[in-house]
């Protein structure tokens, strides 16, 4: 077998990481999708720039948290984590198919880990490969299924929204308490990167606060105090969405969200898994995928 060497990631390494994660990414929703599922079809253009943007703000904010794994013919695979707060976050990682299961992954995952040798907890989004959900749990985290549930939301079913308006640059402060208050700490460098995928909203209601990320077609990210605030949010989303709209990531803590997306229609399916340790799955809060 070729050498493998772990080395920390370089700017200069993130465009391959990219190609990797979208070839890894590609190949087991290939394995995994059943026949209700979506085809899986292989990343855009503007998607792939994302993904490039957002790993380079891990290594500008958290460079010890990216790693890459090299060989002779170059990097095959990487891990990209990020700390908040008192929570180590791990955003994503991935092996060039072919060369799974060599013992490569676990580095990559030792070295991040490397990384929340001092946060008391820990996150993470798992797709339901079964080598990687072993490797978690190895790693002390608890597993937890994950939902999404998406369709055509019913009109009808909608409720007034009030208390509803745009986000605004002054609000993020309020926003990263929130968040630290339901996971241990906020989202500080990570907006940005939230505000390129979708715009956000602010719900002041009578029983709390809450905030959440939407782009008319998925729900990117929502927290709240509490959870009639959140279902506020979630129907403001909902009543924003084009033909169709995903809530993805929701984890059974959250069954006010399930409550809300049923009522309006959607469908419900199990997808992964939210990875926790050192700590409850936040509610009510719907987490980002790799910025959980």
């Amino acid at each position: 077998m070729t050498e493998v060497l772990i080395r920390p990631m370089l700017a200069a390494d993130v465009p391959v990481a990219e190609q990797i994660s979208d070839l890894s990414f590609h190949e087991l929703d290939q394995r995994t999708t059943t026949r209700s599922d979506p085809v899986p079809e292989r990343r855009t253009a503007e998607h792939s720039a994302r993904w490039i943007s957002r790993t380079h703000r891990f290594l500008e904010h958290d460079p010890g948290g990216c790693w890459v794994a090299e060989d002779e013919s170059g990097v095959v695979g990487f891990a990209t984590s990020f700390v908040r707060g008192e929570v180590w976050c791990l955003a994503t990682y991935a092996v060039l198919p072919g060369l799974q299961g060599q013992g490569i992954g676990r580095r990559l995952l030792d070295s991040a880990q490397s990384y929340a040798a001092d946060c008391p907890a820990g996150m993470l989004s798992a797709s339901s490969d079964p080598r990687a959900l072993r490797r978690y749990w190895r790693a002390g985290f608890a597993l937890h299924p994950q939902m999404l549930l998406r369709g055509a939301v019913d009109r009808a079913a909608l409720p007034r929204g009030a208390g509803i308006r745009a986000g605004r640059p002054d609000d993020l402060a309020f926003m990263d308490e929130l968040v630290a208050g339901l996971r241990g700490g906020g989202h500080g460098p990570d907006h940005p990167t939230l505000a390129e995928m979708a715009r956000p909203l602010v719900a002041e209601t009578a029983t709390g606060w809450g905030f959440a990320y939407t782009d008319g077609a998925r729900l990117t990210l929502l927290a709240a105090t509490d959870e009639a605030t959140a279902t506020a949010l979630l129907w403001e989303c909902l009543g924003d969405a084009g033909d169709t709209y995903l809530v993805p990531h929701v984890t059974a803590a959250n069954q006010w969200a399930i409550d809300v997306a049923m009522t309006a229609g959607l469908e419900l399916a199990q997808s992964g898994y939210l990875g926790v340790r050192g700590m409850a799955p936040p509610a009510p809060y719907v987490h980002n995928g790799a910025l959980l």
